[in-house]
């Protein structure tokens, strides 16, 4: 498909894996940098469009993941977009907090192929034990 079907249900028209999910990238409204990559499933974006705030499906807890529910770094969405074939969205969202990744750096694209070795390139702007306290 190379357009979607705009006769069918917006939720319809996207195109879900076997496991009834899109990959789902977050990037940042203002600066563009992509902060981090999700799955949802229909009940998480169905969600974040009625809320306005970033749900994804978490595949290890096997629930929905309202981002931002622990750590305090919410998403708020300005607009979704799907790509060509309907199979990954992007999410243009303002980061609360400005930290995404469960590590406290900005973004969860912090290391850099170096030679042969992956090297964290982007600093820790808060400690993950301070945001995660259970």
């Amino acid at each position: 498909m190379s357009d979607l079907d705009a006769s069918l249900d917006w939720l319809d028209a996207l195109t879900w894996d076997k496991d009834g999910l899109i990959t789902s990238i977050a990037q940042d409204a203002v600066s563009g940098r992509v902060l981090m990559c999700a799955w949802m499933n229909r009940d998480a974006l169905r969600e974040t469009v009625t809320s306005g705030n970033a749900v994804y499906w978490s595949r290890s807890r096997q629930r929905l993941w309202r981002k931002g529910e622990e750590s305090g770094h919410g998403q708020k969405v300005i607009s979704i977009r799907a790509d060509c074939d309907g199979d990954v969205l992007l999410l243009s969202i303002d980061q609360v907090g400005g930290i995404a990744c469960h590590t406290g750096r900005e973004s969860c694209f912090f290391l850099e192929l170096q030679g042969q070795r992956w090297v964290p390139v982007d600093p820790v702007l808060k400690d993950p034990k301070e945001i995660y306290k259970k």
